[in-house]
C-alpha cells in the first residue's frame, strides 16, 4: 500500500473541505480570497492558520447583547429611546441637522440613541489623560467600570489600581474588565491584588494556550471608563507609561494619542457595552437599575448642568457579538454625508475596498480629503500593507501625510467642522470585523473645530506624500507592496 498517496489523498480532501468552509463562511470577498491563497499555497500551516485565526465568529454571535430578559421593557425602552433621539434630533442645531443619516443609523441598527446636554473635553496624550482620570475616580461613589485592551503594571498603572483598590474598600463598586491578550502582563500578581482587595476584576474571552487559540484572533480593544453612572472617557489611550510623554524625554518615542471626557446621557451607551460584556466575561446578570442609567430627562438638575453641556453625542460600536459592521457603515455614511472636508488621522491603515472607494468618490467630487497615518508604525508588515492602498487615493487627490515627530495613535475623524469622532477603532479590517471597538461621535461645530486645529497641529510634524516621488518609486518595493497587500485582511 502506497501511503504517501493515501496521505495526498486525504490531504487534498480536507483541504478541498477547508476551502469550501472558507468559502461558505467567510462573508468578505477580499477575506476570502486571502484565506484561500494562504491555505492553498502554504501547506498545513495555511489550513490550521484559518481554524486559529479564521473562523467567523460574527455567524456564530460570540454572545448576546440582551440585558432585559422581559420582552415588554426591552419594547419600552426601545421606544422611549427612538422618542428621546427623535426630540434631541427636531431640537439640535445644524451640525446633527446636517448629518441625520448617521444619527438614524447608529439608532435603527443598534438602538445607540442621540443624545444632548453633554459636556465633552478632548484629552490629548497620556499626561493630559490621566490626571484627569485619576481626579475623575477619586469622585466616584457608587460605581466604578473599568474596561482596556492594554493594561500594564508600571507607574500609571500601579497608581490607578492603588486608587481603584482604595475605592472599592470605601464601599465603592469597582468592576474591572482587562483584554487577556492585550494585558496580559498583569493576569497574575495585579489582578490577584485587586481581588483581594475587593475589586471584581476578570478576562474578557479567557486564552488558554495563547500561541494557538482561536479566540486570540477576537480581542477586546475597548477602552471605556464609565464613573457613577454620569462620567466616561472613551478614545485611543491605554494604560501604560508608554503614552506619557515627559517633558524633556528623548530616549522615549513621542506617543500621540487623543482620548475624549464625557459628562451626561452620552455615556449610558458605554455603560450598556460596558455591563454586556461584564455578564458576559463574568458569567453575571447585573440587574439594570437607575444608579447604572440614570433617567435621561433628569439627567442634571437645571441649578448643577455645567454651562458648556451643549454637546450632542451618538456611540457607534461593533464586534463579533454585532450583526452588522456598525463602525465601518457610520464611517462610510459620515464620509457620504461629507460636502467640503474630511479629515482622517488612524496609526493603522487597511481599508478594504468599500471604505476605500468612499475616500477616493469624495475626493474626486470635490471634497478635502487629508490622511494622517504614522510615519513608522510598530508593525512594519501593517505599514508595507498599508502603503499599498496610497497609489489609488493619491491619485484621486486625497492628500497623504505621514507623521514624523514620533508615533501617532490617535484614532479620530472630523468632517466639514460639524461632526468629531474619536475612539478606538483602526481604520483597517481587523477593528471593522474582529475586534470589539467603540468610537463617540460629537455633533457639535466647537469641539470638531478644536479636533480640526489638533490635527492641523499635527500635520506640522508631517510630512507630505508626493505624487510624482512616489509614482516613481523603485518597482521591487511596489511589487512587495502589492503582495502583503494580497494577506493585508489577516493582519
Amino acid at each position: 500500500m502506497n501511503w504517501l498517496l493515501i496521505s495526498e489523498i486525504i490531504y487534498l480532501l480536507v483541504l478541498i473541505f477547508v476551502c469550501l468552509r472558507i468559502i461558505y463562511d467567510t462573508q468578505s470577498t477580499t477575506k476570502t480570497l486571502a484565506y484561500l491563497l494562504f491555505a492553498i499555497f502554504v501547506p498545513f500551516f495555511g489550513i490550521l492558520f484559518y481554524f486559529f485565526f479564521g473562523i467567523n465568529y460574527r455567524n456564530r454571535k460570540m454572545y448576546s447583547k440582551k440585558l432585559f430578559e422581559n420582552a415588554d421593557m426591552a419594547r419600552k425602552l426601545r421606544e422611549e429611546l427612538y422618542q428621546y433621539s427623535k426630540q434631541t434630533f427636531n431640537e439640535s442645531d445644524a451640525a446633527v441637522q446636517s448629518n441625520k443619516e448617521l444619527a438614524y443609523l447608529l439608532l435603527d441598527d443598534t438602538m445607540s440613541p442621540l443624545t444632548s446636554g453633554n459636556a465633552v473635553k478632548i484629552l490629548l496624550n497620556g499626561e493630559n489623560k490621566f490626571p484627569e482620570v485619576i481626579s475623575a475616580l477619586q469622585e466616584a461613589r457608587h460605581h466604578i467600570h473599568i474596561e482596556y485592551y492594554i493594561y500594564e503594571d508600571d507607574e500609571i498603572g500601579t497608581a490607578i489600581g492603588d486608587l481603584l483598590i482604595k475605592k472599592a474598600q470605601e464601599g465603592v463598586a469597582v468592576r474591572f474588565i482587562y483584554d487577556d491578550f492585550g494585558s496580559r502582563s498583569i493576569r497574575k500578581k495585579f489582578v490577584s491584588r485587586l481581588k483581594d482587595s475587593g475589586v471584581k476584576a476578570f478576562p474578557f474571552f479567557k486564552i488558554s494556550f495563547i500561541p494557538f487559540a482561536n479566540r486570540i484572533n477576537y480581542r477586546n480593544h475597548r477602552k471605556i471608563i464609565v464613573i457613577d453612572g454620569h462620567t466616561a472617557f472613551v478614545g485611543g489611550i491605554n494604560v501604560s507609561d508608554r503614552y506619557i510623554n515627559h517633558t524633556g524625554d528623548t530616549k522615549n518615542i513621542f506617543w500621540r494619542d487623543t482620548h475624549l471626557r464625557i459628562d451626561g446621557a452620552g455615556i449610558q451607551y458605554l455603560q450598556f457595552l460596558f455591563l454586556c460584556d461584564w455578564n458576559f466575561c463574568a458569567n453575571e446578570k447585573i440587574q439594570v437599575n437607575e444608579s447604572f442609567f440614570p433617567r435621561i430627562k433628569n439627567f442634571y438638575a437645571a441649578s448643577d448642568q455645567p454651562g458648556d453641556a451643549n454637546k450632542v453625542v451618538q456611540i457607534a460600536a461593533s464586534g463579533p457579538d454585532s450583526e452588522m459592521p456598525t463602525i465601518l457603515f457610520s464611517l462610510l455614511q459620515a464620509i457620504n454625508l461629507a460636502t467640503k472636508e474630511v479629515l482622517i488621522t488612524t496609526p493603522y491603515f487597511i481599508p478594504g475596498e468599500s471604505l476605500l472607494d468612499a475616500l477616493i468618490i469624495a475626493s474626486l467630487s470635490g471634497i478635502s480629503v487629508k490622511l494622517l497615518v504614522p510615519g513608522k508604525s510598530d508593525s512594519m508588515l501593517i505599514d508595507t500593507a498599508a502603503s499599498s492602498y496610497y497609489d489609488d487615493l493619491l491619485k484621486a487627490g486625497v492628500e497623504i501625510y505621514q507623521y514624523r515627530k514620533g508615533f501617532i495613535h490617535a484614532k479620530t475623524f472630523v468632517a466639514d467642522s460639524k461632526i468629531a469622532i474619536v475612539g478606538t477603532a483602526n481604520m483597517d479590517f481587523r477593528s471593522f470585523d474582529l475586534n470589539f471597538e467603540v468610537n463617540a461621535i460629537v455633533y457639535d461645530t466647537e469641539i470638531a473645530n478644536e479636533l480640526r486645529d489638533v490635527f492641523f497641529d499635527d500635520l506640522k510634524d508631517a510630512e507630505k506624500i508626493d505624487p510624482g516621488e512616489w509614482y516613481n518609486r523603485p518597482v521591487m518595493k511596489r511589487l512587495w507592496q502589492k503582495t502583503v497587500r494580497l494577506v493585508s485582511p489577516l493582519l
